[in-house]
This record gives structure tokens, sequence and C-alpha cells, in this order.
């Protein structure tokens, strides 16, 4: 079924152990063989769980669901060129984390595990308590003093305990730790299994393409969630042959927080902390991003490239989008700068994916700052 692999020291561990991080210190991924039989995916509900056999659960009695998937593939007009916009704040909890909620809690489920906790700026945090509770799991989540009070309603409303963290996302995500010590520690960022479910957006982007790949895909990057589990999961197309190529991935961050985009422009292998200065995209705002390494690989490995976008560009991404219609929270608004800003250097017929990752909903406090 597959292995636990160590990124650092290459030490292996069974799936079927609750282990998240090398007794080393290391990251782990999740070394495993996907298969994908197209007729029986197509006769599937669509959901998430349509992929059952390219994703690592042993049993389908552990599946923790609330139907989520195979959101709306729209074509949406940016800068005057078309744009395919992958709908993921229509979510269950509001925003895409509820792919990998999903299969780690499933996996959760799996392992016995009774108690976990996870940090977040918000939407994984959101996401981890709803699974959760529907997996009758306990549930900790610790979040900044300044997230979002929607976002915090929003978990504690799911039952989790809500434990609010003075400082920076970084103190954070240091509390977390500690208290993973001691209980499974449900990461959005370190735990492998959440990236087999954010990995699913690949596969539906390319079912809904016709099985062909786009080429190019623009996505929001913080700890790289989604960015990651989008390499993953086309690469994954590619290595069983149901597409032909890779597309180009293109990560997007905010200019007041952006330690990816100053390695890439400095060649770096390795990304340098930066001051996590306040930005209204707080859900990619990560000063040092865990699996940072692993986000430039797949970014150079793909011949992509990182963009930064200022405060004012996400302002007017945000209300230039929510003029068509769309009502997103302003974190998905910076991906929307960063495709204006991607645009003019693009190929005439290039087939561009990208996605708004969480409903403005979320962040009515921050949107109503934003009216004139």
């Amino acid at each position: 079924m597959g292995q636990l692999v160590c990124t650092e020291c290459q030490a292996l561990y069974p799936l079927d152990e609750p282990v998240w991080r090398c007794d080393c210190g290391g990251i782990l991924d999740i070394d495993f063989t996907p298969l994908f039989n197209l007729a029986r995916i197509k006769r599937r509900r669509p959901t998430i769980w349509r992929y059952r056999e390219a994703i690592p659960l042993d049993h389908d009695a552990n599946i923790v669901s609330l139907d989520e998937g195979f959101t709306p593939l729209m074509e949406i007009t940016i800068g005057g060129k078309t744009v395919f916009i992958k709908q993921d704040h229509l979510f269950p909890t509001g925003s895409y984390k509820d792919r990998g909620a999903s299969v780690l809690v499933s996996k959760v489920k799996e392992l016995g595990v009774t108690e976990v906790v996870e940090d977040s700026s918000g939407n994984a945090g959101s996401a981890i308590a709803a699974y959760c509770a529907r997996a009758s799991v306990k549930c900790h989540i610790y979040v900044p003093q300044n997230t979002s009070a929607g976002k915090l309603a929003q978990i504690q409303l799911y039952g989790a305990e809500l434990h609010q963290v003075p400082g920076t996302r970084e103190d954070t995500a240091q509390a977390a730790l500690g208290a993973a010590e001691k209980r499974y520690y449900a990461s959005h960022a370190w735990n492998p299994f959440f990236f087999q479910g954010t990995k699913t957006f690949a596969f539906e982007v390319s079912e809904q393409l016709g099985w062909k790949p786009p080429d190019t895909v623009i996505l929001p990057v913080g700890n790289g969630t989604l960015l990651l589990g989008a390499y993953i999961g086309f690469r994954e197309l590619l290595q069983a042959g149901v597409i032909d190529r890779m597309p180009r991935i293109i990560g997007v961050q905010a200019e007041n927080c952006a330690p990816l985009y100053r390695a890439y422009q400095q060649n770096r292998a390795e990304v340098p902390p930066v001051e996590n200065r306040e930005t209204l995209a707080e859900g990619i705002a990560i000063a040092r991003p865990v699996r940072g390494r692993q986000i430039l690989d797949a970014i150079r490995q793909t011949k992509g490239q990182i963009l930064a976008v200022s405060e004012d560009e996400i302002g007017k991404a945000l209300g230039e989008i929510c003029r068509q219609g769309y009502y997103i929270e302003p974190t998905s608004a910076a991906t929307i700068a960063g495709i204006k800003e991607y645009l003019p250097g693009s190929s005439p017929g290039e087939v561009i994916v990208s996605v708004f990752t969480g409903h403005g909903l979320k962040a009515t406090e921050k949107m109503l700052k934003l009216l004139p």
C-alpha cells in the first residue's frame, strides 16, 4: 500500500503507524503508486473520492466526507484574456482545505487516533475542525490572535478547542508543535496525508479538461499546501500515462511576506526567513514555510516561476472579481493579481488554470474595511 519516507535521512515508516515526522526531525512524504481507471472514475459520484484508488487509505469504512470536490471549472475574463478558474471557495467549509482535511481525518480515523492538534491562519483550522466533528475526533486548533472573527466562530461551532496565540503566525506554529509532542499533529504543512487530498485538484482539472493537462497553473503559495498537492497530482497522472506532460506551475505570494519569491529570485535552494508584515492575504503570510525547498523544486522542475503582488494590487483584484459576481476572500485575490501580472507575457491560446481558494464570507471584517 505504500510507506512514509523521510526527505532528509530516507528512513521508512509504515503507513499504519501514527507518525507525522521522522525521528531525525525531517519532513515525511508518501511513497505510493496510485491507480486510475478512467471508466470507473466516470461512473462515480462527483467528489474527491471518485479517485479512490489514488488515495492511500486501506478501508472505505474509514472515509470521512462531506461530499467535497469536483468544484466548477469556470471560464472567467481577467485582463482581457480567458482563464479557467476552479471554484474551490464553494467547498463545505468555504475553502479548498477541505480536500486535505477529508483525506487526513480519514487517515486519523483509520489509525485509531482520538485527539489531534493543528495550527492555522483560519481556513485549515476550520476544515480540520469540521472533519474531526464529522469523525467524532477531539480537535485542538491553534490560531494567531488576529485571525478573522468569522473563522474563529466557525472553528468553535464545529466543537474544536480554540487556542489563540499572541504574536506572529510562526509563534502559532511553534505553540502547535509543542502541543504535538503529546498529540497527533494533523498539520496541513507537516502531515503528508493532507497533500494526498489537495492533489485531487490536479485530478479534477485534468478530468474537466478531457483528461488533458493545462499549459499553466497559477496558484497562491504560503506553506505550499495546494501548490505541492497539484504538483504531486499532475506528476502521478503523468507517471500513470493519463496525461502526457506537466503543466508549468506559477506560485503567487504577497510582497509583504514573500520568502519563496525572494529565494526564487536569488536562485537559492533553501528559503531564508523574512519578516512577516501585515497583508490582506493572511492565508499565504508564511515567513518560514516548512516545505520551502520542495516548493522551489516543484517550481523549477516544471519551468515555472514565483510572482509577488502588492497590497494595492490585491485590493484592486478583489474589487474587480467581486464585480464579476464572485465573492472571494482577499487571499484569493492575491492569486488574481498574480494572474494579471503573468498574462501580458503569456502565449496566444495558452490554457491557464487558477483557483478561488476561499469564500469572502470568511473574512467579512476585512471586506468591510475595503469598502469606500
